[in-house]
């Protein structure tokens, strides 16, 4: 793939994405998912395991996804967007939120056997190839 980008001259080339991702020392690893000591499929069965009892069946989990979602969406909707932000809810945390969609996520993959770090890096390199001059070209995003 680097072969490709290197010899299509209005591709941006960079060592901080794309095919040269992983050659960065600070990519060396995906901060979303395996930073050590926090966001990791590991951490998280760690946590079930030993505080959680056991794992949700993965039907619940979806369900749980969907509720954790929407705590999201009602922040962003009463927060950025047009609706008035209820009282009970400007003591409300996107960041948490946002947790716990990623939290109920892990789980799902745990459960599924899905590797989140080979998938992430498969789902970045699609998008890079796909969209390497796509947004450029949007007029909307002029």
């Amino acid at each position: 793939m680097k072969e490709v980008v290197r010899a299509t001259n209005d591709l941006p080339q960079t060592d901080r994405g794309g095919p040269w991702a992983l050659d960065a020392p600070s990519n060396r690893s995906s901060y979303l998912i395996d930073y050590p000591g926090s966001i990791s499929e590991t951490n998280v069965d760690q946590w079930i395991t030993t505080t959680g009892v056991r794992y949700f069946d993965p039907l619940t989990n979806m369900a749980m996804l969907s509720e954790e979602v929407g705590e999201v969406a009602r922040i962003m909707a009463r927060r950025y967007g047009q609706q008035s932000e209820k009282e009970s809810d400007k003591a409300k945390d996107l960041g948490e939120e946002l947790a716990d969609v990623l939290f109920v996520v892990l789980c799902l993959a745990n459960q599924t056997g899905i590797d989140l770090q080979a998938a992430w890096e498969k789902a970045m390199e699609k998008k890079t190839v796909r969209d390497a001059d796509r947004h450029r070209r949007n007029p909307k995003l002029g």
